[in-house]
């Protein structure tokens, strides 16, 4: 992949506050990354005219694209048109083109335009309006010597918009050489990276394939890059090399998610699924439901918090609470049996634990979790020891719960097709 002069320029007070993150410059990063361009810089400033235009006088003089996102809203605190048209020494003036852009999407919208929205059509004198279809803010091109600028609103729906209808096909145009980059991402779960690492099978890949990793807590992301004509034969190669490694610990790929992909598998084997969690307080029910078609093998959920809900809902008895406790192997097998003896489905899962940051002893310090899942083969519990905080334990505990379901599945239809 070769390397251009391309810079991303983010502007807002949130941005370098740490009330937002900066998705645009990864968005953007991306998209051109698959394209076959690569970044020069990205730069982040607050909504202050100065601070914007001292950092256009300097890519102006570094860089030949200049992407810059925010700042063209209608209130005070949206200064890059100013700061573009000081920085390049032109007036500001109202541009016919992106006014009327503006009032044809109060039209189209059927909203009543307020007159502050008119400030969104003032631009830099020889600026080029560039349309915006999700908002009301238009962008705007435009030329300094050998450096070409896009401005786009902050807004992510209407920046990604934008960039890929109107910035992309003229950065296509103006470097048509570039090489795009094909890659496949691989999900992990189950190993840390340096152990991952050192089981990624560098010798056997194809010449040309480059492989990169990055963390998405709790998974690890082994990324295969290739370039060039021949770039989906060798991920063929370097893929299945890298899958006889690290195939068994595959939890999702690209794009999907883990709990899409165990969503797909439950849906493709005709199992269905009823769940009981408590430390987890309903993220594995979150996240299963969050893609469309759950209803196909989640029959039932529920958060069972407390005690009272443990034994009214699941038939848990109080006797084994009493002697067991909550958090137990007891429990968790009483849960999942419960459950399923209650609902009838083919899969209950239960999760019992002590997230934190209070509750932990020494015999069942905080992390302490128990994970059961019951079939018409048994009931399985197993206990484990997460670390972190709430949030980290919660996550880790719904995901090993995902893995559970997914590694239950693939056998079953394994030993199925056997069958056949």
């Amino acid at each position: 992949m070769q390397p251009y002069d391309i810079a991303i320029l983010t502007t807002g007070d949130e941005l370098l506050t740490g009330e937002i993150s900066d998705s645009n410059t990864r968005t953007i990063a991306g998209i051109l990354s698959a394209c076959g361009y690569r970044l020069r810089c990205s730069l982040s400033v607050p909504d202050q005219e100065k601070e914007i235009v001292a950092a256009l006088e300097y890519l102006l003089d570094h860089v030949q694209f200049v992407i810059v996102t925010g700042g063209l809203g209608p209130t005070g605190d949206d200064r890059t048109a100013r700061a573009a048209a000081k920085a390049l020494g032109q007036p500001l003036v109202i541009n016919e083109e992106a006014l009327e852009m503006v009032h044809q999407w109060f039209s189209r919208n059927n909203r009543r335009m307020d007159p502050s929205n008119e400030k969104q059509a003032l631009l830099p004198q020889w600026a080029q309006p560039l349309l915006n279809p999700g908002g009301t803010a238009p962008g705007f091109r435009l030329r300094h010597a050998d450096c070409e600028l896009f401005f786009l609103p902050g807004v992510p729906a209407e920046m990604k918009m934008m960039f890929q209808q109107s910035v992309l096909p003229l950065l296509q145009q103006k470097i048509p050489e570039a090489t795009p980059l094909h890659q496949r991402t691989f999900k992990l779960f189950g190993l840390s990276e340096p152990k991952v690492d050192r089981m990624v099978p560098y010798h056997q890949l194809p010449e040309g394939v480059e492989v990169a990793f990055s963390l998405d807590y709790p998974l690890v992301l082994v990324k295969l890059k290739a370039s060039g004509k021949d770039a989906e034969l060798q991920l063929d190669q370097a893929e299945a090399q890298l899958l006889k490694e690290l195939g068994n610990y595959l939890i999702a790929r690209n794009d999907e998610t883990p709990e899409e992909n165990v969503g797909k598998l439950l849906t493709s084997a005709g199992l269905t699924l009823s769940l009981a969690e408590s430390c987890t307080g309903g993220l594995l029910t979150t996240l299963l439901t969050s893609q469309p078609g759950a209803s196909a093998f989640l029959e039932r959920a529920g958060v069972t918090y407390a005690d009272s809900a443990k034994t009214d809902w699941l038939k848990v008895p109080t006797l084994l609470l009493q002697q067991h406790g909550a958090v137990s192997e007891n429990c968790a097998r009483a849960m999942a049996s419960g459950l399923r003896h209650t609902t009838g489905t083919d899969l209950s899962l239960a999760i019992t634990g002590i997230a934190g940051p209070d509750g932990g002893t020494e015999e069942k310090p905080v992390g302490t979790v128990f994970i059961s899942l019951a079939s018409a083969t048994g009931v399985h519990v197993k206990r484990y020891s997460f670390s972190g905080a709430r949030s980290r334990i919660q996550r880790m505990s719904a995901t090993m719960a995902l893995e559970w379901l997914r590694r239950f599945v693939l056998q079953q239809i394994e030993e199925q097709t056997r069958e056949k």
